[in-house]
């Protein structure tokens, strides 16, 4: 983080905190050395996202075996509503009774799950990288190179991998409803029309139509989410800078009051995204089953 016997200056606090717990295919520690690079993982973003996911599981699985056909109690109210919410949502663009069978119980673990992954972000900003230094330390390692992220969603890798599986189910679903001949058709004869002279140009379109929708729905969720994981730390950072200056003292009292504003303004934002990213899969799969 920063070097030894100083304490980090605020561009290093967070780019320290933008930094990733990357390891090679074997697990060894590696630095990324390109933007894209294939050979690296961000392990504290596969880690969280799975421990996370398997908590939204649970929190799901036991709404089911704690349900009663009488009056429901809070819990299983609260998710009621959300499951008849996401089915209706599902009704409305996926026409296919058979699809919606596989598509609806997607889109309500879509949306739980990146609730949770977007949750993450309302921890305290040095709890759990503080807690992993510690351990880090008293592994033998140099804490200051002790890097853990905790919001997967702020991670590139985690909301692309995710567009990208809404992609791959959408060219599924092209295949099982059209047929790969009238898919294959569609690729060349939409948008402007079946002649020959036109097929490379629908193709291209295509292909971009295709590229841009998944690209734009990762995007926007890493933007988001990168966006108040940053303003976190910047709020952190006023409560540290009391002590930089004399007119710094009243740096807390804004730290508190501006911690609290955000927080309670990105609550809104983190389940704002979770249905937008939920409500464009529906979308996307919905498109998959109709014909231009």
């Amino acid at each position: 983080m920063a070097a030894e016997g100083h304490a980090p200056t605020a561009s290093e606090y967070i780019v320290h905190h933008l930094q990733h717990w990357q390891v090679d295919w074997s697990l060894k520690p590696v630095v990324q050395k390109a933007i894209v690079d294939f050979g690296v993982i961000n392990l504290d973003s596969v880690l969280y996202a799975l421990a996370i996911g398997a908590l939204g599981c649970f929190v799901l699985w036991l709404a089911a075996r704690k349900a009663t056909a009488g009056v429901p109690g809070r819990f299983q109210a609260a998710v009621e509503m959300l499951v008849e919410m996401v089915d209706n949502q599902a009704k409305a663009n996926i026409h296919n009774a058979k699809s919606r069978k596989f598509i609806a119980p997607l889109a309500l673990t879509v949306f739980v799950w990146i609730f949770l992954l977007n949750a993450m972000d309302m921890l305290p900003v040095d709890l759990l990288p503080a807690i992993w230094s510690k351990a880090y330390a008293a592994m033998g390692h140099d804490p200051h190179h002790a890097y853990m992220r905790v919001v997967p969603t702020a991670d590139l890798s985690t909301t692309l991998g995710l567009s990208t599986s809404v992609l791959l189910l959408c060219l599924i679903y092209s295949v099982k409803i059209k047929g790969l001949g009238g898919w294959g058709h569609e690729l060349i004869s939409a948008p402007f029309g079946a002649h020959p002279l036109l097929w490379p140009i629908n193709l291209l379109m295509q292909i971009i139509e295709y590229l841009a929708k998944t690209i734009s729905h990762g995007m926007r969720l890493f933007g988001n989410m990168y966006a108040g994981e940053l303003v976190f730390m910047l709020i952190a950072l006023m409560g540290g800078a009391m002590a930089a200056s004399l007119s710094g003292v009243l740096l807390p009292i804004g730290h508190i009051i501006a911690g609290t504003i955000w927080a309670i303004f990105h609550i809104l934002v983190i389940t704002l995204q979770a249905f937008i990213f939920m409500m464009l899969t529906l979308i996307y799969l919905g498109q998959a089953h109709e014909s231009h």
